[in-house]
């Protein structure tokens, strides 16, 4: 995870302002591994930003992504979540109570070279998803 220096600097150098929003909104990701929405993000900072709207985190979401500083996710929902870990790493959705967690992930070398050579592609990146049900739910149901 960066710091605020390190997000500020990396945002200055890709042309990007610098706002308290922008800095909170990658702060409030860098803290939790819950994967939030938009909307989630929106109204976590909203009593600490009044006067920020839903618009500005989707402004922000997009241009820390454009840098490379979270990670966007499709896991089948209407809307993308956002993740400050953009090491290499799975996800994983229950399908009962939509909690997306994070799962370390193995050496896909072999699986990536086995691709490209397959298909002729030079692979620059992936996102990998698995979708069960938690332990919690198991429990419940």
């Amino acid at each position: 995870m960066l710091s605020a220096i390190e997000l500020a600097t990396k945002l200055r150098e890709n042309g990007c302002k610098v706002t308290p929003q922008r800095l909170a909104i990658y702060d409030m990701l860098s803290k939790t591994t819950e994967h939030p929405t938009a909307e989630t993000i929106y109204n976590k900072l909203k009593p600490l930003y009044p006067a920020m709207s839903l618009a500005t985190v989707y402004k922000s979401v997009e241009v820390l992504e454009k840098i490379d500083a979270i990670q966007v996710l499709n896991t089948g929902e209407d809307s993308f979540r956002y993740d400050a870990n953009v090491a290499q790493h799975f996800h994983i959705k229950c399908m009962h109570c939509g909690r997306v967690m994070d799962v370390p992930c193995q050496d896909l070398k072999p699986l990536v070279e086995n691709l490209e050579k397959k298909t002729q592609f030079t692979i620059t990146g992936q996102q990998v998803y698995f979708y069960g049900i938690c332990p919690d739910c198991q429990k419940q149901h």
